[in-house]
């Protein structure tokens, strides 16, 4: 059906179709070919349990009698009076309707089968024998319908709802990825103004190595995952565009243990972990700061490790300014869409450092 549909689209946009003809091409593409196919498997079930004591057209033709009206019945109830009356909570009355709808439709049924069955007494017979039968039947195949209806419309709507969280969760990633994103930007680009006003012969490296950042993170962090060996580069250009900022100022370690190689991440999930270490541990009220950081690979499990120093006591003025907590909270709400339940977070403050301790299960 879904292939049908798009064959449906593309026609009507290269072709320019009528709303009369595209109008068809949609009935057929949907439900007309699955309902029709079903109909088919049950008139070849009806045939088989009928047996063909008489000869397959006239078992064939009794079948299809049966099936015409069954068909009837079915569509009345799904089409006009579960909408109508059994959506709308109305079920005294729809039942009404419903038995009633099988209690006229029975007899027409009856009538056409003595008529057609007239040369043979026997069947007749066993057609008014046998009327409270046809109407069971007939009632028994709208209350399937009814159920049936039920449990498509219930497996649509969570189907749907499925559908409108995953789009909810995708559209919130790609907001906290944009938060993230210029909140680098801002510092990294200070960092380079900075050496620009000292008149720096590090600024064109520096340059060179935030145009690679921001080719991974235009080109490759558009995907749910990357590499970790990207990421890893990406968090060694990121120390080394520090380095150059602060020089011997501040102590920056950052060592790989394992092999990245065949592991995939979600892109700039360390990131704002480095932002914040690099505000406390480069601060102003630090003679000589430290950013240790490491990243063990195990199998299927990774840890990301940072420490950095940070003032022991900040005067009152500096603690009432705020900034940098968009990019932990993003972080934090990231790693509860994208791994929940395999994702171990531990930030401890120290009096004079801050450490963050992160493992994921890949």
């Amino acid at each position: 059906t879904d292939i049908l549909q798009k064959i449906v689209t593309r026609l009507s946009k290269k072709h320019h179709l009528t709303a009369f003809k595209k109008t068809f091409l949609e009935i057929i593409s949907s439900r007309v070919i699955y309902h029709g196919l079903f109909w088919f498997c049950l008139l070849l079930l009806f045939v088989q349990v009928a047996g063909m004591k008489r000869g397959l057209a006239f078992t064939l033709s009794n079948q299809i009698i049966n099936l015409l009206f069954y068909a009837l019945i079915v569509y009345v109830n799904i089409l006009y009076l579960i909408p109508k009356y059994l959506s709308q909570k109305k079920f005294f009355t729809y039942f009404v309707f419903l038995f009633g709808l099988a209690l006229l439709i029975t007899p027409i049924k009856l009538f056409i089968f003595h008529f057609k069955w007239e040369p043979y007494q026997d069947l007749q017979t066993n057609l008014y024998n046998e009327q409270d039968r046809y109407y069971i039947m007939s009632v028994f195949v709208a209350g399937a319908s009814t159920i049936l209806k039920i449990i498509g419309d219930w497996l649509k709507h969570e189907r749907e709802k499925q559908d409108l969280e995953k789009q909810n969760i995708q559209s919130e990633l790609r907001f906290l990825k944009s938060q993230i994103n210029p909140h680098f930007l801002f510092n990294t680009l200070n960092s380079i103004y900075a050496l620009s006003m000292k008149k720096s012969d590090n600024a064109p490296e520096m340059v060179i190595k935030l145009s690679e950042m921001l080719r991974y993170m235009l080109y490759e962090c558009n995907e749910k995952k990357v590499t970790l060996e990207k990421e890893i580069n990406y968090i060694e250009n990121y120390m080394a565009l520090e380095k150059i900022r602060h020089g011997d100022k501040l102590n920056i370690q950052f060592n790989v243990i394992g092999d990245p190689k065949g592991l995939f991440v979600s892109p700039l999930m360390f990131v704002p972990f480095l932002e914040n270490a690099f505000k406390h541990g480069a601060s102003r009220h630090l003679d000589k700061g430290f950013i240790e950081s490491r990243l063990e690979i195990q199998e299927q499990d990774i840890n990301f490790f940072i420490e950095n120093s940070k003032p022991g006591a900040i005067p009152e003025t500096h603690h009432k300014v705020k900034s940098g907590g968009i990019g932990l909270n993003n972080v934090k709400r990231r790693l509860n869409i994208i791994y929940p339940s395999k994702h171990f977070l531990k930030i401890d403050e120290k009096p004079n450092s801050y450490e963050v301790n992160l493992t994921l299960n890949l």
